[in-house]
């Protein structure tokens, strides 16, 4: 299947996500948007932006745009006979299937429409880079880095795409972890066979954990009660409880791990759409789950729900709410990320949510052995 992208700031895409549509100044200047077949980006990226590593390409479905696009010869110096793709309207965030980082020279790893698993990795890999404090590139991908939240691995890690053995993912992240002064090392192993590489890291002493993607419509939508939208600092304290129970009584520095790990999360609104959910009881938040909608696709993450109020339905609540409001920002694909080796994965699934591939994340404390994964 086809595609056609568009390369953008990412400032200009966050914006485009709350209003539902892209107009760039060339629709008030020219009367359309700017597209491009996957070959031919470079060419308006070099003439555009030269040198530029922090801009997105939007992967769009042409069979959901509102209007043909039109075929158009380009500006002087592109290749003789060159025709490039005009959108005569403004570009809905609806037909953006993914959204990938720019870094040349690396080749793009566009995903196809159909694909549910191509569109979950993007989401995945491209929220961690677009977020980052920092970006470094090495073998089979690139280190996402914030000083500012040493102690997220979720932020301070590899991120790797292409094969790489194992030697040389402990050897790039001791390194990385040296310079930094990250307490741990961490690496996501996101290509096809990684598990190879996860049982041999994990035979030397790394921990590893591989998390299945899942997938499924956001409609039709699950019966029964729904979740309020709420301001995420009101979920603060059921984060903070959370943390407290999951992490060992011996972690150093316990009051600033889970300060920084509830601190983190306010940054992922920065790149895509956020909405936190909640269920209260007695007016205090029990159960909560966020969406992330970054065009049609969405990510529902974080669900959790106090001991004391598990068995009560919450959680069917917040994830039905999550639903409802992807379908309402026009998004097609609901995914999300379960431990292969836990029982969540069966309640997503007895809720529509299908396997579709998994990646592995493995990791180890700087100067140690085994820690648990956050």
């Amino acid at each position: 299947m086809t595609v056609l992208v568009h390369l953008v700031e990412p400032a200009a895409w966050r914006a485009a996500l709350d209003t539902g549509a892209l107009r760039p100044p060339s629709l008030a200047d020219q009367g359309f948007v700017h597209l491009s077949a996957p070959g031919q980006v470079h060419l308006p990226a070099e003439r555009l932006f030269p040198g530029r590593r922090d801009l997105v390409l939007l992967v769009i479905d042409p069979a959901r745009l509102p209007g043909p696009v039109r075929w158009a010869p380009g500006v002087p110096g592109d290749p003789p006979g060159m025709r490039f793709p005009h959108l005569h309207g403004p570009l809905p965030t609806s037909a953006v299937v993914a959204v990938v980082p720019h870094r040349p020279p690396a080749e793009p790893v566009l995903p196809r429409p159909d694909d549910p698993l191509g569109r979950a990795l993007t989401l995945h890999r491209s929220l961690r880079v677009r977020r980052a404090a920092e970006l470094r590139d090495v073998p089979g991908g690139v280190a996402v880095l914030d000083p500012g939240f040493r102690y997220s691995r979720d932020d301070n890690r590899l991120v790797l795409h292409e094969p790489v053995d194992a030697g040389t993912v402990a050897a790039t992240a001791a390194a990385l972890a040296a310079d930094a002064g990250w307490p741990h090392v961490a690496a996501s192993l996101t290509w096809a066979g990684a598990d190879d590489v996860a049982a041999e890291l994990a035979g030397r002493g790394w921990q590893a954990e591989e998390l299945l993607v899942m997938a499924r419509p956001a409609a039709p939508p699950i019966p029964g009660r729904r979740a309020e939208a709420v301001d995420q600092r009101e979920v603060h304290d059921l984060w903070e409880r959370s943390w407290r129970r999951d992490l060992p009584p011996s972690e150093a520095d316990l009051d600033e791990v889970v300060a920084q790990l509830v601190g983190r999360e306010h940054r992922n609104d920065r790149v895509v759409a956020v909405t936190d959910l909640a269920v209260r009881e007695d007016g205090r938040v029990v159960s909560a789950g966020q969406l992330r909608v970054d065009g049609a696709t969405a990510a529902f993450e974080s669900l959790t729900t106090d001991p004391a109020a598990r068995g009560r339905g919450h959680g069917d609540a917040v994830l039905a709410a999550a639903l409802d409001r992807a379908a309402g920002a026009g998004c097609d694909l609901v995914v999300l990320e379960a431990d292969a080796a836990d029982w969540p994965r069966h309640w997503y699934a007895r809720r529509g949510f299908v396997p579709v591939g998994s990646t592995w994340e493995v990791s180890t404390q700087a100067g140690a052995t085994t820690e648990s994964s956050r």
